[in-house]
């Protein structure tokens, strides 16, 4: 095994390639996924010599690498690292770099494209991914100076890390990388990396530190006012709280001031799903305590809230009754999609921790006593001999441990997963909310684990998602990455099947799936367990095998094809205009 040379801290002459890995390492970066390819072999030559201090994961399809990059970064709070070669190999990460944008998900990307000398001759495999990507990063860069390696690098990781968190995509040229191209590079630790370089002009030019700003304390005074007056407030715990890790800070705060909690998708893990004051999910599939709640409120504090379309399906109507309030770390998202009355900039957990020192303890028994007299939860009747989602999830969460860390692809299996899983701690709950990427749920739930091996990973899924990135068994399989998946097998697309039998007039237009493939035997195939299960005793033999067993481990879970998730309020429509309770 060949050994990463020793830098030392003096300046030095060294191969770009070198200055590129060894950023990578002041970085505190120990996981790469990636697959190589023709313009980035020249990186991955080098890092055959970084064997023991740089982790590389070879998926089996970029897309996969990337939600696990993105995975390993929501799971742990670190920035993931993602690589790929040009032309396919780039352009098949944009759906992985959308998904990590949209729900603010801190992942470096780093590609390579053709030399300098092919450049808009479409030479094989060259792609502008650098414009193909602008839309759906927070920065790209396209590197065509060696000696300008180590600056980009570094304001890459802090881009991708401070403010609002997001993707950020390198795209070297092949002869940046070249082996006979030398660099000067000076080894620093990463928290003097702001007082250096580019990083340092960009504070500079635009006027205030990269870091997150101090809060108006005006504005904080202002709020706690308001929140002085109120009688019914309501908040809002969105993926801004998990993102930021200021779950203490906002389960206080909410405690405090004696408020219901209603939770978005992305805020699942920001507000402890048992604690009583949790009403549930809020919006197209959010409860009757949510949804009415917000409609009779008369304080709407929002936190790491966006009010995407899923939350505030009707704009005008939404908290008609409150005065709404925005706390974002991003001044694009305040009135964006619903205006309000009152906002404060930063971050979550220093805005909370302004609020708690300034607002009174408060008592809203009556309120309350009104919320939770509708349900939280949504009851799925029993059938005989068939399996329920409500079993399925109550069955596993029974028999995991209550930290597991939980992945999902998009659709029914995901609003179930939400609804019956309490979770407790950001970076528990893994999926896709903004951009709802089917696909998204077992590579993410790799990267969970190889980031957390001491916790328990589980990957829920539908047999239409598992479809889509099922092969990334075969990367779960090659490095022995215990991940159990539970396939809720309806035989349809079930969240389209859902829209067409309430709102097309049960015209089933190609939502069937039929019965393949065999997942049991697709894992087996790829050198893992699994098992088919039509029943609750079959489900927990299931379980308590996967568990025994230790690797990868496949559940087929058969459930009703016309099964349907619970409650539903219409695109476009009041929030408590529930069409299905």
């Amino acid at each position: 095994m060949w050994n990463c040379p020793d830098l030392g801290g003096l300046p030095l002459k060294v191969k770009a390639t070198t200055a590129i890995l060894e950023c990578l390492l002041e970085q505190g970066v120990d996981t790469i996924f990636g697959y190589p390819g023709g313009t980035i072999l020249n990186i991955y030559d080098e890092l055959y010599h970084y064997q023991g201090k740089l982790r590389h994961i070879l998926t089996a399809h970029e897309q996969g690498a990337a939600h696990a990059a993105d995975g390993y970064a929501r799971s742990t709070g670190k920035v993931g690292v993602c690589f790929a070669t040009s032309g396919p190999g780039a352009t098949n990460l944009t759906t992985g770099i959308a998904t990590a944008y949209y729900d603010s998900s801190p992942v470096v990307f780093i590609t390579c494209n053709v030399t300098e000398n092919l450049l808009g001759k479409d030479a094989f495999q060259e792609v502008d991914i650098t414009g193909i990507a602008m839309p759906i990063t927070k920065a790209t860069y396209l590197v065509r100076d060696p000696q300008t390696i180590p600056d980009i690098m570094r304001e890459a990781f802090a881009v991708a890390a401070t403010g609002r968190p997001g993707p950020v995509l390198i795209d070297f040229l092949k002869n940046v990388t070249a082996p006979n191209e030398l660099i000067d590079y000076e080894p620093m630790e990463r928290k003097e990396h702001i007082k250096h370089g580019r990083l340092q002009a960009l504070t500079r030019r635009i006027g205030w530190d990269i870091r997150t700003p101090e809060p108006s304390h005006e504005d904080v005074d202002k709020l706690a006012e308001m929140i002085a007056k109120a009688e019914k407030p309501l908040l809002i715990c969105g993926g801004g709280v998990v993102r930021g890790r200021a779950h203490k800070q906002f389960k206080e705060f909410a405690e405090k001031i004696d408020s219901p909690v209603a939770i978005t998708v992305m805020g699942g893990g920001g507000f402890p799903g048992g604690n009583p004051l949790t009403t549930g999910m809020i919006g197209m599939h959010g409860t009757q305590a949510s949804n009415i709640a917000c409609a009779n409120c008369d304080l709407l504090i929002a936190v790491g809230c966006r009010f995407s379309d899923r939350v505030a399906l009707d704009p005008e109507s939404f908290a008609c009754q409150a005065k709404i309030v925005q706390i974002d770390i991003d001044r694009a998202e305040i009135d964006k999609n619903v205006k309000t009355d009152h906002h404060i900039i930063g971050d979550a957990g220093r805005v909370l921790e302004l609020l708690n020192e300034r607002v009174e303890q408060k008592h809203n028994d009556r309120w309350k006593e009104f919320v939770f007299s509708y349900a939280t939860r949504t009851e799925y009747q029993d059938k005989p001999g068939e399996l329920t989602p409500q079993q399925v999830l109550e069955t596993i969460r029974n028999l995991v441990p209550q930290d597991t860390i939980v992945a999902t692809d998009v659709g029914q299996h995901q609003m179930w997963t939400i609804q019956h899983f309490h979770f407790d701690y950001p970076g528990q709950l893994l999926t896709s909310g903004g951009f709802g990427t089917m696909g998204f749920g077992l590579g993410a739930a790799l990267g969970a684990k190889l980031g957390n091996p001491d916790k328990t990973v589980i990957h829920i899924t539908g047999d239409g998602c598992f479809r889509m990135n099922g092969q990334e068994m075969a990367t779960e399989s090659h490095y022995d990455i215990p991940v159990i998946t539970f396939v809720f097998d309806n035989r349809t697309l079930g969240m389209v099947r859902q829209w067409q039998n309430l709102i097309y007039e049960k015209r089933f237009s190609q939502t069937d799936l039929g019965f393949a493939p065999d997942f049991v035997k697709l894992a087996e195939a790829y050198g893992l367990k699994g098992a088919h299960v039509s029943n609750v005793e079959e489900l927990k033999a299931a379980i308590e095998e996967a568990k025994e067993w230790g690797h990868g481990y496949v559940v087929d879970c058969l459930i009703d094809t016309d099964e349907m998730v619970r409650p539903m309020v219409g695109g476009g429509q009041p929030i408590t205009n529930f069409m299905l309770i």
